[in-house]
């Protein structure tokens, strides 16, 4: 089994949000105003549009260092959505990609405690795919950075251990807290499906098999 790395890498965070804008703005400017309007499995009540405003105004928060009091509550995610509800889908769009490229030397040195963000915004690109019928859905050639955050998440936040045996990764992976007594839970399955149930989305139809653990207990966002 592989363990994840231990060392903090600073600059990961960063890498997996600047991988993911450099698919995902231009996929976005490609797509017709309608899309915009999709509903989002994952965020029940928003659209596409209101997934990336919400992302673009997490970002420029953490750009411009602005960290009120109750920041990212669902009060405070919905004043930033309704304070772009004016703006063009291109300026949602252009902000969220000036987010993505300024958070990164940001988190790198915020000492760890930010780096969730990091990966919260690398799901909701995956919301947003998912919404639009793209593939890579949590998935793509970031997943592998996107894994290590996980594991080192999961790790540090005493999360149930669990054993991941992925069908598209070479060697089993281990998340969560070492097991001090008895075996940890496990995993079977395709990496695409394991972030949905870490991140709380739907995985309906997906194959795979959860052993120790029931699927609410995986979610780090909830």
């Amino acid at each position: 089994m592989t363990d994840m790395p231990h060392v903090r890498d600073p600059q990961l965070p960063g890498r997996l949000l600047a991988v993911e804008r450099d698919s995902l703005v231009p996929l976005l400017r490609s797509r017709p105003d309608a899309d915009f309007a999709l509903p989002v499995a994952a965020c029940p009540g928003w659209s596409v549009r209101d997934v990336l405003a919400h992302c673009s105004a997490a970002l420029t928060r953490v750009v411009e260092n602005r960290f009120e009091r109750g920041v990212f509550s669902p009060e405070s995610n919905d004043r930033d959505i309704a304070e772009r509800a004016g703006w063009t889908h291109a300026q949602v769009v252009d902000e969220l990609e000036r987010g993505m490229t300024g958070a990164g030397p940001v988190l790198a040195r915020s000492g760890g405690g930010m780096d969730i963000l990091g990966l919260g915004e690398w799901v909701h690109a995956g919301d947003v795919r998912d919404a639009l019928g793209e593939p890579g859905a949590y998935a793509g050639t970031a997943l592998p950075d996107a894994l290590t955050l996980l594991a080192r998440v999961t790790r540090e936040r005493g999360h149930v251990p669990l054993h991941a045996d992925l069908d598209d990764v070479d060697e089993p992976l281990r998340f969560g807290a070492r097991a001090a007594d008895g075996p940890p839970a496990r995993y079977l399955g395709d990496a695409a499906t394991l972030v949905r149930l870490y991140a709380g989305r739907p995985a309906t139809g997906a194959a795979y098999e959860l052993a120790g653990v029931r699927e609410g207990e995986l979610n780090i966002f909830g």
